[in-house]
């Protein structure tokens, strides 16, 4: 059996965090990525003028709760003690902050080999006919990923980077 987990956000350092098709430079504190222990959770520290797409996970529910600063929800803005959830598959966001915002984010999946749920839902300018915007599963720097069951092209990725890019990016937010 395994033992609850206690930590204390201020002993997470945040770091720097890639989310596809977004704009700004995002930082995480992953409280617990490891799903087996609990429900992955992590804050997310968006800048002023950050931007995360309209996207959707497939692999479960998420929620976010606005602990400091402004979210700004499909044009609507929230302050802290908002509350937002989604089931898997529910389009949700655009996401966006004026301000700066710290948001905690609880989800029932966790990434796995570098490789996030996170399916853009709408193209940004200049986006083109990427991963994203053909909703297909991406890794943490944008690319196509392949969808469960189906074979990764052999060297597509080198897993040394694969796994450099999971260190540096943080893992779990999707």
């Amino acid at each position: 059996m395994t033992e609850p987990m206690t930590v204390s956000a201020e002993a997470v350092a945040p770091r720097p965090f890639e989310i596809p098709g977004s704009r700004g430079e995002f930082l995480i504190q992953i409280l617990n990525e490891d799903a087996a222990r609990g429900v992955v959770t992590s804050v997310i520290h968006i800048p002023a003028g950050g931007y995360i797409p309209a996207h959707r996970h497939e692999a479960g529910s998420e929620m976010h709760y606005v602990l400091s600063g402004d979210l700004i929800e499909k044009g609507e803005a929230l302050g802290p003690g908002a509350f937002l959830t989604q089931a898997a598959g529910v389009v949700h966001g655009p996401h966006e902050s004026q301000g700066g915002a710290q948001v905690l984010t609880v989800q029932s999946w966790q990434s796995h080999d570098g490789q996030f749920d996170f399916h853009i839902a709408e193209e940004e300018p200049g986006a083109g006919d990427g991963a994203g915007a053909r909703g297909e599963p991406q890794d943490a720097a944008g690319a196509a990923s392949p969808r469960d069951g189906e074979a990764a092209v052999p060297g597509a990725a080198d897993p040394a980077d694969r796994q450099a890019a999971e260190r540096s990016l943080g893992r779990g937010y999707g």
